[in-house]
This record gives C-alpha cells, structure tokens and sequence, in this order.
C-alpha cells in the first residue's frame, strides 16, 4: 500500500512538472523564436505605445470613426469577462435592445445621409463579445458618417474600407471582414495626410 502511494505521488509530482510547466514553457518558447508577433497576441504599437490588438474588439470610439460589434463581454470589451449575452431571439431583453440599437443607428446615419437597413453584426453581439472585425457590409454602412464627421468624401473613405476587406479564411472558412482597429488607424492616417 506504501508503495502504490509513494508511486502515485511521484506520478503526479512527474506529470504535473512535465505537462503543467515543462511542456507549455517549450511551447511558449518555440512560438515567441518562431512567431513572435503572434505569440504576443498581434498587439498594435504606435510611438511605442500599445494601442490594442488584432485580436480583440475595441469600444466604439465616437463620431468620426467605425464602431465594431456591441460587446457582451462583462462591461466592454473585456478579454476575461468573454462570453455571449445567452439570450435567445424570443427574449423580450434581447429584442428591446436589438431594436433600441437600430434605432440609434438610424439616427446616426440619417444625420450624413446614410441609408436605414443596419446590418445586423452592427446591433447584436458575438459568441464571445470580443469580435475585432465586423462585415464589409457593415463597414461600409458606417461610410457615410465617418466621412461626414471627418470632412472627408465617401469615396475616399470607401476606398479605405475596400482596401482593409480581409478575404474568407484559407479561401473558404468565414466571410470576408474588415478589422475595425486597423481600419480606425489607417482613417486617423488618413485625416493626419490631409491636413
């Protein structure tokens, strides 16, 4: 009996070091020497300042620029509070707040002379609240007020957009999408050119 538990300790002691530090340490190793980019969580400087990420959603930043998806995520955008909101498309919550959305995106878009039918990634979450991209339909929705609000034209904002669709994954998996921060980085460009 002595035996088996010394035995089973060891083993435990064993695994534990090898598969809980050993292994995710070579792991983290080989993807920081390999691609370390991506290994640090695609993360976006400017003038050595993080900014944010590739991966993760940003909040809404106001007028003048594109907004992503609504977040689910705890208050925000917050990488450990992900989850979606759970609400089926019966509950009373979820509908009430669909349609308050709609109804401020037609607000906001009849101001610069937008159209009215909001794509619908614009008003409900994603699974995980957290989505950093969102349609190109849904980018180029938002066209109109972004040039407006910058004093810029539509065409050269929708130039911009066209220019940051990223195409469906591997050629087949997802749809194509646009990057909400990148997009916002390069509008601020833009506008820093045309001063």
């Amino acid at each position: 009996m002595r035996k088996q538990l010394i035995t089973a300790c060891l083993f435990t002691l064993v695994t534990t070091l090898l598969l809980g530090l050993a292994y995710p340490l070579g792991v983290t190793l080989v993807a920081h020497f390999l691609m370390p980019q991506r290994a640090d969580g695609q993360l976006i400087t400017r003038d050595s300042v993080v900014i944010g990420s590739r991966l993760i959603g940003q909040p809404g930043t106001g007028p003048g620029y594109f907004n992503s998806r609504p977040a689910a995520a705890g208050t925000g955008y917050d990488a450990a509070n992900s989850s979606g909101s759970n609400l089926g498309p019966t509950n009373a919550t979820l509908i009430a707040r669909v349609e308050q959305s709609v109804q401020a995106w037609r607000t906001r878009e009849a101001r610069s002379g937008g159209v009215t039918a909001v794509p619908v990634d614009l008003v409900t979450t994603s699974g995980s609240g957290l989505d950093p991209d969102i349609t190109v339909a849904a980018a180029e929705y938002q066209v109109a007020s972004v040039a407006h609000v910058r004093g810029l034209t539509k065409d050269q904002v929708e130039q911009l957009v066209q220019a940051h669709i990223q195409p469906r994954q591997f050629g087949f998996l997802g749809e194509p999408r646009v990057n909400v921060l990148e997009l916002n980085l390069a509008l601020d460009s833009m506008a820093a050119e045309h001063k």
